[in-house]
């Protein structure tokens, strides 16, 4: 399974190119459209940002290359599509836009370093076809291999900034070999950021129901 998972992900990134994008969504399965797409996502914006000392205008362009991705995924869903491929593109475009949200904080912030928090709190993807796990996820000081979990066409949560907050702490914790206990009232979405969380990572995830 995990052999197959980075296989086709090897696929879709050496397929990717920014200009024939928005035919690519339609070609590869949906885990690789979606892991592809942050791969892509986070070195575009690093470029943007290790720009910004000679052009100060790189993120604003950045931003809005985002927005003209966002206009052709929301034009493919008023086409004639498969339910699968429709699956695939809802989800891409609800974590395009909280992307395309964060390339517009970073603008606001004036970020000029790749190393500034605004960035390095960003659930980050890069893709290293030297190791033999195809793809790495970082967050602050945490570093995750891809898990190679098979997801399917999964559905995404719309992403807040307490959900940011609940990831960095579960991947400072799974960094370190621990593990991570979100509190608070029945309810809020515990559940449901720790699964979207092991759906962003490919890793497994079992939930059980524990109460009385």
């Amino acid at each position: 399974m995990k052999e197959t998972v980075y296989k086709k992900l090897k696929e879709g990134q050496n397929s990717y190119t920014d200009e024939g994008r928005k035919d690519w969504v339609l070609k590869h399965p949906g885990q690789v459209v979606a892991t592809v797409a942050q791969i892509q996502w986070c070195s575009s914006t690093e470029d943007a940002i290790g720009e910004m000392l000679e052009n100060r205008l790189a993120l604003q362009t950045w931003k809005e290359k985002n927005d003209k991705q966002i206009e052709h995924l929301t034009y493919h869903v008023r086409s004639n599509l498969t339910d699968l491929q429709r699956h695939v593109i809802v989800a891409l475009i609800t974590t395009d836009v909280h992307a395309r949200d964060i390339v517009d904080e970073l603008r606001a912030a004036q970020v000029l370093t790749t190393n500034d928090f605004n960035w390095q709190k960003q659930l980050r993807y890069y893709y290293d076809a030297e190791l033999t796990q195809v793809c790495r996820i970082e967050q602050i000081q945490a570093r995750l291999n891809y898990g190679g979990e098979y997801m399917g066409a999964t559905s995404r949560l719309v992403i807040t900034p307490l959900t940011d907050r609940c990831w960095i702490t579960i991947t400072g914790a799974l960094h370190i070999k621990l593990g991570a206990n979100p509190a608070g009232p029945a309810g809020t979405g515990k559940t449901e950021s720790t699964k979207d969380l092991a759906k962003a990572i490919a890793t497994l995830c079992v939930v059980f129901n524990c109460s009385d």
